[in-house]
């Protein structure tokens, strides 16, 4: 059994995922000697150099430390199943006879014995991860959290707290959440993902009740209203629809959102969110729950969501003049998609949109090319990118066209990303959106130049 007090020194294999280094800083925060591989350098990988983790982007094992070459109980080898069966490095460590321990494992041994807070859910789990978090921090309540994303608030992907409470991101990627066994459960969506691992919903669906039925004795599950669960569960929704929690009277002021909170008999008026859209409405309604359920103050909770800055690439303003808004976002499923442009809509309802959409694995764009056509079809225009494979080879047949050519607007093309920077510098769109799960970030600072640039 692995002993966390044991461990001096890390390696990550794919350092840089979100969650992965996530658990980097965390080690490295512990004054482990941390290092890790990953293929391609990004902004979050530089960020980990700066703060001392050595990273190298050659699968090559001969470039792994000295200090890791035999296995002992004071060295902790981690991997994420994103990385390919054949990596040298990740063949390397099999080969010496390490244990290797994926991410899931690693988080479900930190959160034993602590107080946990796991937020699971096809969509909605890193902004309400990072709201409970930013709650607990604003009430007081000290907390370590796994997030997945960098939340604007702690500038970071991970907490650092000094209490036995955590708060976790729960991944129902590749099962991983069942590693978990936490106080409090939230679980904010159910919908239909990851078909090449689960095969179909309901494998999808059972693997949410197996992780509902392991929260601890005397624990708590909140879930959205209509769920398919078959445990006893706080229920929250938002508009008129009945359920344990409500938000409701939603309505934009100023450019932001605001609405009311009733739970029970107790009431939270003209609450003002501090990141846009009925989505995160729904989102902040459960943490707000959580937050209940904790004991703290309903003024407090009132002025942490105010002061609540969102997540990176989640309704993140890149651009907000009076000339020009640019919102980029991480929604890479139908429902993330639908909730993500009726938002903008309900925001600047004259205004044309233009959306650019990267769709994120051949299977998705496969299992899902319907709703992706509905969805995008919101839009006033599309820029559509090609299929981002990460972890995939491609399929016969699945690309971008296959949702293009099911859709109804007749404003849409196909562009390599280059061709969307020039195409947004020449027509300079009031309203942009960039929405994907893959190296789409890659376009936010090109296309923020590009509505800057002087005419």
């Amino acid at each position: 059994m692995l002993e966390l007090g044991n461990i001096k020194q890390v390696y990550l294999i794919g350092i840089g995922g979100i969650g992965m280094s996530g658990l980097a800083r965390y080690f490295n925060h512990l004054g482990c000697l941390v290092c890790g591989y990953d293929k391609t350098s990004t902004p979050l990988t530089d960020t980990l150099v700066h703060e001392g983790i050595a990273v190298i982007f050659e699968d090559d094992s001969s470039l792994i430390p000295s200090d890791f070459t035999k296995p002992d109980d004071a060295t902790l080898v981690i991997y994420t199943p994103a990385v390919p069966n054949n990596s040298v490095i990740l063949h390397f460590f099999r080969q010496a006879r390490f244990d290797l321990y994926k991410r899931s494992q690693v988080l479900g041994i930190i959160s034993k014995g602590m107080f946990t807070v796991a937020v699971a859910g096809t969509h909605g789990k890193t902004t309400t991860s990072s709201l409970i978090a930013h709650l607990l921090t604003e009430a007081g309540k000290s907390c370590s959290a796994f997030l997945g994303g960098i939340a604007t608030n702690f500038e970071s992907n991970v907490v650092y707290g000094n209490s036995n409470l955590m708060v976790v991101e729960a991944d129902e990627y590749d099962r991983s959440f069942l590693t978990l066994h936490p106080d409090i459960a939230v679980i904010t969506s159910m919908d239909a993902d990851h078909l090449d691992i689960y095969g179909d919903h309901e494998n999808l669906a059972d693997s949410f009740r197996m992780f509902a039925s392991q929260i601890k004795s005397g624990g708590q599950l909140i879930a959205k209203q209509g769920l398919p669960l078959k445990h006893q569960f706080i229920s929250y929704t938002i508009g008129a629809e009945a359920a344990d929690a409500v938000g409701h009277n939603i309505r934009v002021e100023s450019g932001s959102f605001y609405f009311d909170f009733v739970s029970g008999d107790i009431t939270i008026t003209d609450i003002k969110l501090g990141l846009p859209g009925l989505h995160n409405i729904e989102n902040a309604v459960a943490a707000i729950q959580v937050a209940l359920y904790m004991n703290i103050d309903t003024e407090i909770i009132k002025a942490a969501l105010a002061s609540f800055k969102g997540v990176k690439r989640r309704f993140e303003y890149v651009v907000k003049t009076e000339r020009h808004i640019y919102i980029d976002d991480y929604a890479h499923h139908p429902e993330e998609l639908k909730a993500c442009i009726s938002s903008v809509k309900r925001l600047y309802p004259n205004v044309k949109l233009t959306a650019v959409f990267q769709p994120h694995l051949y299977t998705r764009t496969r299992d899902f090319a319907d709703g992706f056509a509905e969805a995008l079809d919101m839009a006033d225009e599309l820029l559509m990118l090609d299929v981002y494979p990460a972890r995939e080879l491609p399929i016969a047949g699945i690309d971008a066209s296959t949702i293009l050519d099911k859709m109804q607007l007749q404003q849409k093309q196909f562009l390599g990303k280059a061709e969307v920077v020039a195409y947004v510098r020449q027509q300079r769109p009031q309203l942009l959106l960039t929405v994907g799960a893959g190296d789409i970030d890659q376009l936010v600072e090109p296309l923020k130049r590009a509505l800057e640039d002087v005419a």
